[in-house]
């Protein structure tokens, strides 16, 4: 299952479908293949090392599939793994994580009613190389990071409003490694208006990089920006997080990093929105200017959101720091 993980994370972060690896080991723990998904519309993990297996020249038939994720049990883009596993004759099959997927799960309980051994056995590694997209798909929305970068004492521009750059090259460069992660990027139309981002994934030493959707939220005229001369953009005219959130699911988006701006941020904040915080901390003062995060309407230290499984990451002179919340309302 270890090397079933690392397959898993061969495949894209971004999309619609989660990151999956499977080895298929032969009844005297030979390996006999291996595969991952690539990405959507590509064979799934299962149906990739079956293929492998035949490449080898090896017969599957009795033999068993550790796979990360359970089998798909639906026809989407790509027909059922269940299906493919049962005319391989698999013998057994172990899973990582139970699909949480309303459409595609269930696929443990259709091998097992075919007569193959179909355990789920967890493990934790499996479960965190799809913590978002498992997120997305439990709560019913897009996965929300919300990204920005600060002096130490919390600014993200000064008072006169500039805000480039907060934070150094290796910072800057690691954002954008997100960005080409993620399936989307949301901005309020102040920071479109203010700034006028391109909004694009730009990661050093990438050739062709997976660019997101740049979304912006809000009623303001933006028309001329940027953002707009690319058709892979999408104007979502309205102030609320939830309202946005539910367009994005539409269009299959399964995370998004919330870049622009104290007013979006904190909106997502206080709506219970945020999965995910990435803070991109500089050592540098101003004494006063913007905040990052404007009033979440707490009072009290004991009302404070606290994250978890929090990290620190030195990217140059500057820190990250990332950290998970608790998932509010949906």
């Amino acid at each position: 299952m270890t090397r079933a993980v690392e397959l898993a994370l061969r495949g894209p972060a971004h999309g619609p479908n989660p990151r999956v690896g499977c080895v298929i080991v032969g009844e005297d723990g030979t390996m006999l293949g291996e595969g991952w998904h690539r990405g959507a519309g590509t064979p799934h993990a299962e149906v990739a090392a079956i293929a492998d297996c035949a490449r080898r020249g090896h017969e599957v038939a009795g033999a068993t599939a550790y796979v990360t994720l359970e089998p798909c049990a639906h026809t989407g883009r790509t027909g059922p793994c269940t299906d493919a596993l049962t005319q391989a004759r698999i013998g057994r099959v172990r899973y990582a994580v139970e699909d949480p997927h309303a459409e595609a799960a269930g696929g443990g309980g259709v091998l097992r009613g075919r007569g193959i051994e179909a355990i789920h056995v967890a493990f934790e590694p499996a479960r965190a190389v799809n913590r978002r997209w498992l997120g997305a798909v439990e709560h019913g929305r897009p996965w929300v990071i919300a990204k920005w970068a600060q002096t130490l004492d919390g600014r993200t521009a000064a008072v006169d409003g500039t805000s480039f750059w907060v934070t150094g090259e290796e910072a800057r460069a690691h954002a954008h490694g997100v960005r080409a992660d993620v399936d989307a990027i949301l901005v309020g139309t102040g920071t479109v208006r203010a700034d006028d981002p391109e909004l694009s994934a730009r990661p050093p030493g990438a050739a062709d990089p997976h660019q997101p959707l740049r979304a912006v939220m809000g009623l303001s005229d933006t028309s001329g920006a940027r953002v707009w001369r690319d058709v892979h953009a999408l104007a979502l005219r309205t102030h609320d997080p939830r309202e946005a959130l539910s367009e994005l699911e539409a269009r299959e988006v399964r995370t998004v990093v919330v870049e622009g701006g104290a007013a979006i941020t904190t909106a997502f904040l206080r709506a219970g929105l945020v999965d995910e915080v990435h803070a991109y901390i500089a050592p540098a003062l101003l004494g006063a200017g913007t905040s990052a995060v404007g009033d979440l309407g707490i009072g009290t230290m004991g009302g404070a959101l606290r994250g978890q499984d929090v990290t620190a990451t030195a990217l140059g002179v500057d820190t990250l720091v990332t950290a998970f919340f608790q998932r509010g309302p949906h």
